[in-house]
């Protein structure tokens, strides 16, 4: 294998020419990338808020094997490498200049992506996350269900929306603004939101779902507030935009959890979610650079 069959662009419509088909072929595993694509060839980069981003397929003889995507100053994410596709990719991106942050991978392949990276770089990795990615077997409604029921958001629901995507994504460690002005730049915007609500209309859970890609809908984020959790209100919800997603014509529906939120994985096996495989976030520390020397980097 050689660095030049690693192809770059930072043109999202000219990677998916290339890589689409390969990336539909697997929808479930390949769910992060083909929902991110998809907004950023509709919505374009700038709707991202993060800068140009550039994208890399891996390709032989025509025929695609792999791909990443990397946003300016954030971290790599990249498709299932082997150990030796991973030590060339992270040698071709040292050649280039690239700086990685961390790396979002399947586990295997995370793994062998940071053991090459510190090979080459000396960069330290600390596993930051562990992600168990789920799909939907058969759905099994949570019985009994809690009194109530699901309801579409709608632009008067836009605050409540916001203040709980702020309570997410402290609650799982996002450090990211979440304000009308900063809204659709985030990952939350793009998404359809329906609350649980009580039968007096007082919303108690919300679950969001991804625009359908390639055939599968990702179940993202799904957000319960604390004292309020424990009632069932969240399996409830999920279910609700599992069957919404499923009557609109998706073919798989999946999920991520976290790995060490023994609460969840248990929630989402008991309404019909089955495990595919881990996902690991790997961060880099980097050794302080001597006085004097360059390390302007992308």
């Amino acid at each position: 294998m050689r660095p030049d069959d690693w192809h770059l662009t930072e043109n999202v419509d000219d990677f998916l020419a290339r890589s689409g088909e390969f990336l539909r072929s697997r929808p479930v595993l390949h769910t992060t990338w083909l929902t991110l694509t998809e907004k950023l060839r509709t919505l374009g980069v700038a709707a991202h808020g993060a800068g140009t981003p550039v994208f890399g397929r891996l390709e032989r003889a025509g025929e695609v094997h792999a791909t990443f995507l990397r946003f300016p100053a954030r971290g790599l994410s990249v498709t299932s490498l082997t150990p030796e596709q991973a030590d060339v990719l992270a040698a071709h991106l040292v050649a280039l200049g690239h700086t990685v942050p961390y790396v979002t991978a399947e586990e295997s392949t995370a793994t062998a992506f940071a053991e090459a990276w510190q090979r080459h770089t000396g960069a330290s990795p600390t596993l930051r996350v562990r992600l168990h990615l789920y799909r939907l077997g058969t759905l099994t409604p949570p019985d009994p269900v809690p009194a109530g029921g699901g309801r579409l958001l709608g632009e008067q629901d836009h605050e409540h929306l916001m203040r709980w995507c702020r309570e997410f994504a402290a609650d799982v460690g996002e450090d990211v603004s979440i304000d009308a002005a900063s809204w659709s730049g985030t990952r939350f915007a793009e998404k359809r939101y329906t609350f649980w609500e009580t039968p007096d209309g007082t919303p108690v859970s919300m679950a969001g779902v991804n625009p359908m890609v390639g055939g599968q809908v990702r179940v993202d984020p799904v957000y319960t507030p604390a004292h309020l959790r424990g009632r069932g209100y969240a399996g409830a919800v999920t279910v609700e935009v599992t069957r919404a997603a499923l009557a609109a014509g998706a073919k798989e529906v999946v999920l991520y959890t976290n790995a060490a939120n023994p609460t969840s994985n248990a929630l989402y096996q008991r309404i019909g979610y089955v495990r595919v495989t881990d996902v690991a976030v790997y961060d880099f520390a980097y050794a302080a650079p001597a006085a004097g020397e360059d390390h302007d980097r992308q």
